[in-house]
């Protein structure tokens, strides 16, 4: 799980699996494989990373560039 927050300031914990994609319009809003959409505060490269960290931490085995 990774945290985000919304535009209220509140954090919480989203599933970075169930992201199909992040748009910008200008804020970021993630997209989920069920349809729902979440308007977060943070930049998308900011998601990406946490994504990528998080990946990085289930599978540790995934050879770094």
């Amino acid at each position: 799980m990774i945290t985000v927050t919304r535009l209220d300031g509140v954090s919480y914990y989203i599933n970075p699996h169930q992201i199909e994609c992040i748009e910008i319009n200008p804020d970021t809003t993630l997209v989920m494989l069920s349809g729902r959409h979440h308007i977060v505060l943070e930049e998308a490269d900011d998601v990406i990373g946490k994504i990528e960290a998080y990946r990085r931490r289930v599978s540790p085995c995934i050879v770094q560039e």
